[in-house]
C-alpha cells in the first residue's frame, strides 16, 4: 500500500512539474510575442522618421533648385537618384548601433509634370476636348483602348457636377436652417449626399473604381499619368517620348524619341525653340512648359527584416514647398 502511495505521489509530482513547465513556457511565449510586437512597432516608427527626414531633405533640394534656375530638366541635382545607402556611413567616427548599421535608404525625386495630368480632362466642370484627344493618343501609343479617354472624362465630369451640386444644396439647406422664418417646431435640416456619384479622383488608383479599368491595365498606364490638384502643362524637358508624342497631333513616336535624345546634349530653355524644331507639326505651346511646380518623392528604407516604401507629392511655389499627400506601402 505504501509503495502504491509513493507511486501516486511520484506521478502527481511529475504532473505538477509538467503543468508548471507548461505554464512557464506559455508565459515566456506570450512575453516573447509582446516583445516582438513592441520591437516591430519601434522599427516601424523608426522607418517612418527616417523617411520623413529624407522627405525634408528632398524638399530642401527642390527649394534650392528654384533659387538658381527657372528651368527644370533631368541634368539638375534633384534628378539624381539616391542608390541604396547604408546610414551608418554617416554616423560620426563610424559608431552606430546594430540596428542603424543594418539600415539602408534609397530614393528619387521625379517630375510629376513629366506625366499626363488627368485633371486636364475636365476644367471648370466641362470636358476639355483637346485633352481627351491627347489622352486617347496616349492610350493608343500604349496599345490600350482609346475609348477609355472619353469614358474617363465623362466620369470625372459627373463627379465634378455632383460635387458642385452637393455643395450648393448643402449651402442652401444651411441658409434655410439658419433663417428666422423657419418655425421652431420644424424638423432639423440635414445635408444630403449623392452616393451614386461618390467617386473621387486624386490618385491614379482611383481609376479602378471605373469598370473599364483593371489592375493590369492600370499598371501599364501608371508611369505615364497622374492626378494633380490643378490643370498643368507637361514639362518637355522631363517627359517621356510617349507622352510628348501624345500631346502633338502629327508627331510620331520615333520623332518624339529623337527630340528626347537631343535633351541629353542641351535641355530646352524656352518653348519657342521647340516650336522652331517642330515646324510643320501641330505643336501647341499651351500643352508644354520648361519648368515644373509638382514633384514626386519616392523613398525606401530597409531596416533589418523590415522594409517601408513611401511616395509623396510636393508642390513648389517659388522657394516654398508644400506636402500635398504621402502614401506608405
Amino acid at each position: 500500500l505504501r509503495q502504491a502511495q509513493q507511486g501516486v505521489a511520484v506521478i502527481m509530482a511529475l504532473l505538477l512539474t509538467t503543468l508548471a513547465l507548461t505554464l512557464v513556457a506559455s508565459l515566456f511565449w506570450q512575453q516573447q510575442v509582446q516583445v516582438r510586437l513592441i520591437e516591430n512597432q519601434r522599427l516601424q516608427l523608426q522607418k517612418q522618421w527616417i523617411l520623413r527626414g529624407a522627405l525634408d531633405w528632398a524638399s530642401l533640394i527642390v527649394r534650392e533648385d528654384a533659387k538658381y534656375s527657372s528651368i527644370d530638366s533631368l541634368d539638375e541635382p534633384w534628378a539624381t537618384p539616391l542608390a541604396d545607402t547604408r546610414l551608418d556611413q554617416y554616423v560620426e567616427n563610424g559608431k552606430a548601433d546594430s540596428e542603424l548599421a543594418d539600415t539602408k535608404l534609397a530614393g528619387q525625386i521625379s517630375d510629376a509634370q513629366a506625366r499626363f495630368n488627368l485633371t486636364n480632362l475636365v476644367q471648370n466642370g466641362v470636358i476639355d476636348s483637346v485633352s481627351v484627344v491627347q489622352f486617347a493618343r496616349l492610350l493608343t501609343l500604349l496599345n490600350l483602348d482609346a475609348a477609355l479617354a472619353q469614358k474617363t472624362a465623362q466620369a470625372m465630369m459627373q463627379t465634378a457636377k455632383s460635387s458642385v451640386a452637393l455643395l450648393a444644396s448643402n449651402n442652401q439647406l444651411q441658409i434655410a436652417a439658419n433663417a428666422s422664418a423657419v418655425p421652431a417646431n420644424s424638423p432639423p435640416v440635414t445635408p444630403t449626399q449623392n452616393n451614386a456619384e461618390s467617386i473621387t479622383f486624386s490618385q491614379v488608383d482611383d481609376l479602378l473604381q471605373l469598370t473599364d479599368y483593371t489592375p493590369a491595365l492600370l499598371a501599364k498606364l501608371t508611369p505615364f499619368i497622374i492626378f494633380l490638384p490643378r490643370s498643368t502643362p507637361v514639362n518637355i524637358n522631363t517627359a517621356d517620348a510617349t507622352v510628348i508624342a501624345a500631346l502633338v497631333n502629327n508627331l510620331s513616336l520615333s520623332e518624339a524619341q529623337m527630340l528626347v535624345g537631343t535633351r541629353k546634349t542641351a535641355h530646352f530653355n524656352e518653348l519657342n525653340a521647340i516650336a522652331t524644331r517642330l515646324a510643320g507639326k501641330n505643336f501647341s505651346a499651351s500643352s508644354f512648359s520648361v519648368t515644373s511646380s509638382y514633384f514626386l518623392i519616392d523613398g525606401k528604407v530597409q531596416m533589418n527584416r523590415a522594409r517601408l516604401d513611401m511616395q509623396a507629392l510636393l508642390e513648389r511655389n517659388g522657394a516654398i514647398t508644400k506636402l500635398l499627400w504621402i502614401r506608405e506601402f
